[in-house]
């Protein structure tokens, strides 16, 4: 019986991350994504951290800056990547970027910009050897 509620919960609180999964370029807070799942905010902080190990917030810029890494890989201009996932502020963007990633948004584009000329002009070098060996395509 104790099951029943808890997995009302799990699915109360899962609403509220595909909400932000699916929001993440509009304004959404804290009171926004705990009113999607119907708690208050620090029951649904609790639970959220519970569930996947970090708080919606954390959860939140991890998904901005998941898709910010595609738009730049894709050659959006850090501008338009900070905008478009959301961020109010290329400064900020850059440096939480910085943080996460390690590098600048324009030193990640760059280098994934490389990385897909070189894969362009070598394929066989991204492919991994067991499977190459496999199809004896080393030799």
């Amino acid at each position: 019986m104790d099951e029943y509620p808890r997995q009302y919960l799990y699915r109360r609180v899962v609403r509220a991350k595909l909400f932000i999964d699916t929001h993440f370029p509009s304004q959404i807070d804290l009171d926004n994504i705990a009113e999607e799942a119907c708690f208050s905010k620090f029951h649904f902080i609790r639970l959220f951290k519970e569930i996947y190990g970090k708080t919606p917030h954390q959860h939140l810029t991890d998904v901005r800056v998941a898709n910010a890494k595609e738009m730049l890989a894709g050659g959006a201009t850090v501008a338009a990547a900070c905008f478009g996932v959301g961020f109010d502020s290329i400064s900020s963007f850059t440096g939480l970027f910085r943080r996460r990633v390690g590098v600048t948004p324009a030193a990640f584009q760059r280098a994934a910009i490389e990385r897909l000329q070189e894969m362009n002009a070598r394929p066989i070098k991204f492919v991994p050897n067991c499977f190459a060996e496999m199809r004896g395509w080393k030799k």
